[in-house]
């Protein structure tokens, strides 16, 4: 199976890269499934559900979010409606929607997609994401129940996330971080077979501070003072995220790619 992950989107500038880039390289790169982080997708901050659906529509067969899950309020409710989209499994236990779903490709294969917030560094405490994820991929065990299965491990601190990579290795075909922004250059695959990459990095522009119009960050940085709100850039975006090919008996990765397309940053792809 050919798997394409897509980091943060963010803002218009990321957007407008998915729209115009992820519907070539669905048949360039022949892709089987698409998953895409969305939760920075509307102004930087959260997903709303009309831009849920030009995610969808240019070719995401699902969309994560992560710790700005319900920044867009009416994600509230269209998430209850779109099955495609998936919050954090680890989220407030009264949270709509769902942490976890197995899809189907179009041959019929299945795959399954979940997402996990870790603790160290953010703002809040969620729940263990250690428990929380051994459950599910228990319950959905590759060569089994699913020919395929994707991890996006939202959170701050890299050791956190390459812990979550080994706790998973084996269990999982992919097990991908988010959050930072800043794609890292660990792709490889893990000694009992799972793809990993440290973060995927975002779709956006890169002439910024993690997707910000530079001049407030600094001024904070410099002076220790806000003056005004952060607004994301909108130069041209980098389509920055992992691919990843499995093997439909095992599951588990016979190849993985970092991927860069469009923007500022060193082009990288099949």
């Amino acid at each position: 199976m050919r798997i394409l992950f897509l980091g943060d989107v963010m803002g218009r500038a990321g957007r407008r890269a998915v729209s115009e880039t992820l519907p070539r390289l669905r048949q360039d790169w022949r892709l089987d499934f698409v998953v895409v982080n969305g939760e920075n997708a509307s102004n930087g901050a959260g997903l709303s559900g009309e831009h849920a659906k030009l995610l969808l529509e240019a070719g995401a067969d699902c969309v994560t979010l992560g710790d700005h899950a319900f920044d867009q309020k009416d994600m509230m409710q269209f998430i209850e409606s779109e099955p495609r989209i998936l919050r954090p499994l680890n989220y407030a236990k009264v949270a709509p929607g769902r942490g976890h779903r197995v899809f189907e490709d179009r041959r019929g294969r299945k795959i399954l997609v979940t997402q996990v917030l870790g603790n160290v560094f953010m703002k809040r405490a969620f729940d263990d994401p250690f428990s929380a994820i051994d459950d599910v991929l228990r319950k959905h065990p590759l060569g089994g129940a699913v020919q395929a299965a994707l991890v996006d491990v939202h959170c701050e601190a890299t050791s956190e996330k390459m812990g979550m990579g080994h706790f998973c290795d084996g269990r999982a075909s992919l097990i991908v971080g988010t959050h930072t922004h800043v794609p890292t250059g660990d792709t490889q695959i893990l000694p009992k077979g799972s793809g990993f990459q440290s973060d995927a990095g975002m779709c956006g522009d890169y002439d910024s501070v993690i997707g910000m119009e530079k001049e407030e960050p600094m001024r904070r940085f410099v002076t220790g003072m806000a003056k005004s709100r952060f607004t994301p850039a909108n130069g041209e975006a980098t389509l920055s995220g992992v691919f990843v090919e499995t093997d439909d008996r095992t599951g588990l990765a016979k190849d993985i790619r970092m991927i860069r397309q469009g923007g500022r940053l060193q082009q990288a792809g099949l």
